[in-house]
């Protein structure tokens, strides 16, 4: 009997399994059936511990380690859970973010609906101007420009209208600016009136209307019409018992007249709009071109100064 045969059956006699055998004493054809098993069964569960196996089972114990865990580790876990993680910690895909310019959580509002002429009829002066202010009722509110208010005494003898809005008026911030706004000053005072005492003066368009190049404009018979409810304001406000109007444009559009329609029609008598009697005459800008034409507006402006009501 050699060495191992007789630890071998003395080890038994005390029954004590072998724990250990030489590498060689294994035979040649069980290695690769014995590794390949773990390998094969890593997947699904990990391989039985053998307990009291036979010679050859405690001999796989140092190989099938190193070999098994290399196998086993990648197939074990569990890579298909990172998808499920990442979706549920990602932002939910289906709520739409809302535009800053409707929500309400930005600090900003969407502009509301222009005022209609119902509620600028109901305005007083402050209401009014924080109206013109945030207009929208037509498209000259758009590129940066900015409404020209009327200005002088708010409880009025004359109540002096002009067209539209000029690069002038946009600069000084009032209406008839500049020298058309000299020359009206001396009209008035040949009348004894005067801006700061008993005379309002405004623009029926507040907004300048601009053509292609930036220069001034006629204005169209739509921003006349979206303008108008708030002269209309104004003049009620006023209580003015006289209107002059200054050119074409703002003698035609209160009256209801086509905006190209000329100025001759209109001038040398008093027409009445809304109770309130009405002169037309000619701008200040224009009699600054035609020195000529200012025999026509003294005119027109004693006519004016004979139906105001006041005595003499």
């Amino acid at each position: 009997m050699s060495i191992n045969a007789r630890d071998n059956a003395f080890l038994q006699e005390m029954g004590i399994g072998p724990l250990w055998t030489l590498r060689d004493a294994m035979p040649d054809e069980a290695l690769p059936e014995e590794l390949a098993a773990p390998a094969q069964e890593a997947a699904p569960q990990p391989a039985p511990v053998p307990v009291a196996a036979p010679a050859a089972a405690p001999a796989t114990m140092p190989t099938a380690v190193p070999t098994a865990v290399p196998t086993a580790v990648p197939t074990a876990v569990a890579m298909p859970a990172q998808p499920a993680v990442a979706a549920r910690t990602a932002p939910p895909a289906a709520s739409p973010a809302s535009s800053p310019a409707t929500d309400s959580a930005w600090g900003e509002e969407p502009p509301g609906p222009p005022p209609t002429e119902e509620d600028i009829a109901a305005m007083d002066w402050v209401q009014l101007k924080n109206a013109i202010a945030n207009c929208t009722r037509c498209g000259l509110c758009k590129g940066g420009r900015k409404p020209v208010y009327g200005n002088g005494a708010q409880q009025a003898r004359w109540f002096v209208a002009a067209g539209a809005s000029t690069v002038s008026d946009e600069k000084e911030r009032q209406p008839v600016s500049g020298e058309p706004g000299k020359l009206l000053a001396n009209m008035l005072a040949a009348v004894a009136l005067s801006r700061d005492s008993n005379v309002y003066v405004t623009n029926l368009i507040k907004c300048r209307p601009t053509s292609a190049n930036g220069g001034d404009r006629a204005p169209s018979a739509e921003e006349a019409l979206a303008c108008r409810p708030y002269l209309d304001r104004e003049l009620a406000l006023s209580g003015a018992p006289l209107v002059l109007t200054l050119g074409q444009i703002a003698a035609n559009a209160l009256q209801g007249k086509p905006l190209q329609e000329s100025l001759a029609g209109s001038r040398g008598q008093v027409h009445e709009v809304g109770g309130v009697k009405l002169v037309a005459t000619l701008h200040p800008g224009e009699l600054l071109r035609r020195g000529a034409d200012k025999a026509l507006a003294w005119a027109d402006l004693c006519l004016a100064r004979a139906h105001d009501g006041r005595p003499g």
